[in-house]
């Protein structure tokens, strides 16, 4: 268990500045839903948290925590740590990256949804890579596939979502169809339109309302 006042690796502290390649991919569907971003290594978890809810295509719309082994990070007005007997949750805007994973190779989780239970896994892949990287921002260098739609199930109901979609003459095609009420591509993702969403991310902190203004300017809707 990690105390809220000590680091997470050693006594020594974490190294400032520098950058972390990351590989966020999406536990469960088959093909992989994934990113690849640079980020900076000292980033709280509070921004990386809007960092991986704009790459992925979420719209932070249920709760979530990060693990790393048996410490849970998250936004403490969750109260996710109410219950007598509950270990302590530290706060997310308090905890850097770079206190948690300091080499290539180490890996953290992320949860989103409670309910449909997506979990992430966020795999360090390079350490310092200042070639793709610029400073104060999230860059996206590579993914695939769109984000499955909130509240569609979880993975298995993904996978049933999109068998009904493809096909016509399933019998939950039309249901799905009029849930869903636009178009889904599950192939698409595009580099350029992800990054034009993280270019708005401000650093190192990004307040609720601005957030908020970067998902719905996202989604076409003003509010």
């Amino acid at each position: 268990m990690i105390a809220a006042n000590r680091r997470t690796k050693s006594q020594e502290p974490p190294t400032s500045g520098g950058f972390s390649q990351l590989r966020i991919e999406l536990e469960g569907p088959e093909p992989s839903i994934w990113r690849r971003l640079i980020v900076p290594s000292d980033a709280n978890l509070q921004w990386l948290h809007a960092v991986i809810q704009l790459s992925m295509g979420w719209t932070n719309s249920h709760l979530h925590q990060f693990l790393s082994g048996d410490q849970v990070i998250s936004d403490p007005t969750f109260e996710l740590d109410a219950y007598e007997g509950d270990a302590p949750v530290l706060n997310e805007a308090n905890v850097r990256l770079n206190e948690l994973v300091t080499s290539p190779g180490e890996v953290l989780g992320y949860e989103y949804d409670f309910g449909d239970s997506w979990n992430h896994r966020i795999a360090v892949e390079v350490l310092s890579n200042p070639e793709a990287a610029v400073a104060g921002k999230a860059v996206c260098l590579a993914g695939a596939r769109s984000c499955p739609p909130e509240d569609c199930g979880g993975v298995d109901g993904y996978v049933e979502f999109v068998k009904a979609l493809k096909n016509p003459k399933h019998r939950d095609h039309k249901t799905m169809t009029e849930w869903l009420g636009r178009p889904f591509e599950g192939e698409a993702f595009s580099v350029e339109e992800t990054n034009a969403c993280l270019a708005k991310l401000r650093w190192p902190k990004v307040t609720e309302a601005a957030f908020r203004r970067i998902l719905l300017d996202r989604l076409g809707i003003e509010e």
